[in-house]
């Protein structure tokens, strides 16, 4: 059977145990096989299930100092990871079907969307909702069902399209939709559903927010702009549209930190910057990403494993502009901790302190997104939808190039700006999951060495290994392809 409909089948059958997986604080009690319709408090059990899976982007997966961030990173040949016994595959570009990674992503997204599935399908039956509630939870729902489904359109291309939980054998084996009818017929319609809500533009525990919906919509209509719909102005003008909404809302809901460093104290989490995370604690979900991104048995903390599993490249540091805050000691990377040289420099965005030096839990949250980020896609986005920079858009990149002590910029033509833009995009939202989608979305890749950007298709990484068409979608899972005759598999693979 295939896996999707299997974990439809099993959620199914067993809603009484989706909320004991969710990242948020439930009480898993209330859900039971045999709740009343008529029950809220299932309800909202019922709605905590859709988060059971956001973690898929930064989960332990790939063996010993594995983690699935670091398929994205090591895609970007930005990143390596000499724990990791087959990140060498990935930096030289020699995975398959079978490798690290390619399977967990498209397993836990899928498992993700029929959990939405489910919801929404279920939550029109409970009484005890009022239509705002009803629409509010739905919104919730379908927000996360996008945001799974982006995933995986962006990852693998054509991909089997599931809206609904299925309930016939005969309805298992689906297959592949074209990228642009996921986008158009599930996608977009989530989240214009969802932006209609009443949710709050900011929600402190970590669920869904306006903020998250606006931000990944922009996000959403900025890719479909580009490779590979290239939809074009109007999927700018609707990107601009959104990520002003929330960049509008800058000193008030949303604010940058003051220093980087901000970011990596856990009591600022789901706070001023962050606008949605992944949701980390000391005594349920520790953030794996701690040990991962420590040097390999340094010795410098409390943790039984430093892995040295994702490292940043030096090629990549060295290409920071000269006095650009972020490259400096212990703003984004780190080589020397309690007077111990570290021989080498490594990602400081996830050094929890607490857990280095005490308990070897981090609590730090992972951030999916945050002002920065929208900020560069407003800039972005306008820039293209009016043919040039203007006086926002200016003011958004100065304000990151302001936070890294760099001079501000002016009169730049569209094109100068756009490559402005995407350089504080890789400065900025290094090791954050982002930049191997925007070279996806744009098909160009900053040469660290040259500083210059080169055709996706054509660009030879610091491993010496070339880019080529095959690089554009990751395979389809072999074990998927084995139980479900209907798939096809990716060029190349």
């Amino acid at each position: 059977m295939n896996r999707p409909i299997k974990y439809i089948l099993a959620i199914v059958a067993s809603l009484g145990l989706l909320s004991c997986e969710g990242f948020l604080e439930e009480d898993p009690a209330t859900l039971t096989t045999q709740a009343e319709l008529s029950s809220p408090e299932a309800a909202r059990a019922l709605v905590t299930s859709i988060y059971a899976n956001v973690n898929v982007v930064v989960t332990g997966s790939g063996g010993w100092g594995g983690n699935t961030l670091s398929l994205l990173e090591f895609m970007t040949g930005k990143a390596d990871g000499v724990a990791q016994t087959e990140g060498f595959r990935f930096n030289q570009l020699t995975y398959d079907s079978q490798s690290f990674y390619i399977d967990t992503y498209w397993s836990q997204l899928y498992q993700g969307i029929l959990r939405c599935n489910v919801a929404i399908e279920q939550l029109p039956r409970y009484t005890a909702l009022s239509q705002t509630q009803l629409n509010d939870y739905l919104a919730e729902a379908r927000t996360m069902r996008a945001f799974y489904y982006f995933y995986l359109v962006r990852m693998y291309g054509d991909v089997p399209k599931i809206s609904e939980p299925v309930k016939a054998l005969a309805d298992v084996n689906t297959p592949r939709s074209p990228v642009k009818e996921i986008y158009d017929d599930i996608i977009l319609p989530d989240l214009l559903f969802a932006e209609t809500s009443g949710l709050a533009w900011r929600r402190p525990n970590g669920e869904v927010s306006k903020g998250f919906i606006k931000s990944l919509l922009a996000d959403v209509y900025l890719t479909y702009a580009g490779h590979p719909v290239n939809a074009g102005q109007s999927a700018y003008v609707e990107s601009a549209r959104r990520s002003k909404e929330v960049v509008d809302l800058k000193g008030s809901t949303f604010d940058l930190f003051d220093e980087y460093t901000d970011m990596i104290l856990p009591a600022n989490k789901n706070s001023r910057e962050f606008i949605f995370q992944v949701q980390f604690d000391k005594i349920n979900r520790n953030n794996p990403l701690t040990p991962v991104c420590l040097p390999t048995f340094a010795g410098i903390s409390v943790y039984s494993n430093e892995f040295g599993g994702l490292v940043p490249r030096f090629e990549f540091i060295d290409s920071y502009d000269a006095g650009d805050k972020r490259a400096e000691e212990k703003q984004f990377f780190i080589s020397e901790y309690n007077g111990q040289q570290l021989g080498g420099r490594y990602i400081y965005k996830w050094f929890d302190k607490v857990a280095i030096d005490q308990d070897a839990r981090s609590e730090l949250n992972f951030t999916i997104y945050r002002l920065a980020d929208v900020m560069l896609m407003y800039a972005e986005a306008s820039n293209r939808a009016e043919g040039g920079p203007n006086a926002l858009a200016l003011q958004c990149v100065n304000d990151i190039r302001d936070r890294a002590d760099l001079i501000p910029i002016s009169g730049m033509s569209a094109d100068a700006f756009e490559q402005e833009v995407w350089n504080q995009r890789y400065f900025e939202l290094c090791y954050e999951g982002k930049l191997w989608f925007d070279m996806l979305r744009t098909r160009k890749v900053r040469n660290d060495l040259t500083k210059a950007y080169d055709d996706f298709v054509g660009h030879r990484n610091v491993f010496n290994a070339t880019f080529a068409e095959r690089q554009l979608r990751f395979p389809i899972p072999l074990r998927e392809i084995d139980v479900n005759a209907a798939l096809t598999q990716n060029p190349g693979f």
